[in-house]
């Protein structure tokens, strides 16, 4: 309840900005609104975090640009492919488009800059980092008391549940503790930032599909690695199945192995890239139909878009990371299983 009243807090403030916007553009004539490619800027991964726009007036911040050229490093801000009306300019031989830095010249660019999408990699990293290291020093300094103060008593709760209702139930008693570090880890990361990208201004992070990619291949390294003989059997020869069989069978078994990561990865994406759509598409409303009397039902609409988007932040961690249980459950399955 205390998220859902922050949610719905956050997406008035920004609706009342929307709103505003509107009418500053209403008293003079306009470009033609095009949602799409709104909608696109908004998801899309950008070399500057873009917070709001109200009337001519861009609010962001600037972010680093690490390019490597003919040999040489070149490092700037962001805000140098900007002019003072906010019109991308070329600098030092290099442009920005489409959120792509390229040479003029045609020669080949290397961008290793600090995007959106890593700046909220980084910040998510150091709220991880801050606040499970304070939770570990208290279990560690009073090992058997009772949770104290609010971040260890509301995630004493969740870890116990990572730990019980996952780890051991989809891995078992024997193996769990090996896995359990990668499990929570995962399911918070994946949590954390998925909470960070409803937020107004948030980074698309769990929505970017390099980025679900880099976590189902690790679930597929960590999988793989830990197989026991008995799971590499069951993909290649099969117990039990006519010689004659295999044929069909160990084909589409090795698919399998790397359908499961697959799946991973297009689920996670899919399912965060079109919450954030369909929330952008609500509120491009008030601008489709130019007029803020509609103002009303979309801020219900979006409101209760946001709280379903709540649920599934927390839904998406915890299937990522079922999955990921039950994978590495059947890898490590003994023999008598």
């Amino acid at each position: 309840m205390h998220i859902s009243k922050k949610s719905t807090i956050l997406t008035c403030l920004l609706f009342v900005v929307t709103v505003g916007f509107s009418r500053a553009e209403g008293g003079e004539k306009a470009e033609k609104f095009e949602p799409g490619e709104m909608i696109m800027h908004h998801i899309a991964d950008e070399h500057e975090w873009h917070f709001a726009t109200i009337g001519h007036t861009h609010i962001s911040l600037p972010l680093p640009c690490i390019v490597y050229q003919d040999g040489k490093l070149k490092a700037f801000m962001s805000s140098k492919f900007k002019d003072a009306n906010h019109n991308e300019v070329a600098y030092d031989g290099l442009a920005l488009e489409h959120g792509k830095i390229h040479a003029q010249d045609g020669s080949h660019v290397l961008d290793l800059s600090i995007t959106k999408n890593v700046a909220s990699l980084i910040l998510s990293f150091v709220l991880l980092i801050v606040l499970f290291l304070g939770i570990a020093k208290r279990y560690k300094d009073n090992p058997n008391a009772a949770p104290k103060g609010f971040w260890q008593s509301a995630m004493e709760p969740i870890i116990i549940f990572i730990r019980d209702d996952v780890a051991k139930n989809y891995i078992g008693e024997k193996y769990h503790a090996k896995f359990l570090p990668y499990l929570l880890t995962l399911f918070f990361f994946i949590w954390i930032n998925n909470l960070l990208g409803l937020m107004p201004g948030g980074a698309n992070l769990t929505g970017n599909i390099a980025v679900t990619l880099v976590l189902a291949v690790l679930t597929f390294i960590i999988v793989n690695v830990n197989g026991k003989s008995t799971y590499w059997t069951h993909i290649f020869a099969m117990p039990g199945v006519p010689k004659w069989m295999l044929i069909i069978l160990t084909p589409v078994e090795i698919v399998g192995v790397f359908m499961r990561p697959f799946s991973l990865m297009i689920r996670l994406f899919a399912n965060i890239t079109a919450g954030h759509i369909i929330l952008l598409s609500l509120l491009s409303m008030i601008f489709i139909f130019k007029t803020i009397a509609v103002s009303p039902v979309v801020a219900l609409f979006t409101v209760f878009m946001n709280l379903i988007e709540l649920l599934v932040a927390a839904l998406q961690a915890y299937i990522f990371t079922v999955l990921t249980a039950s994978y590495i459950g059947g890898a490590v399955e003994e023999h008598h299983h």
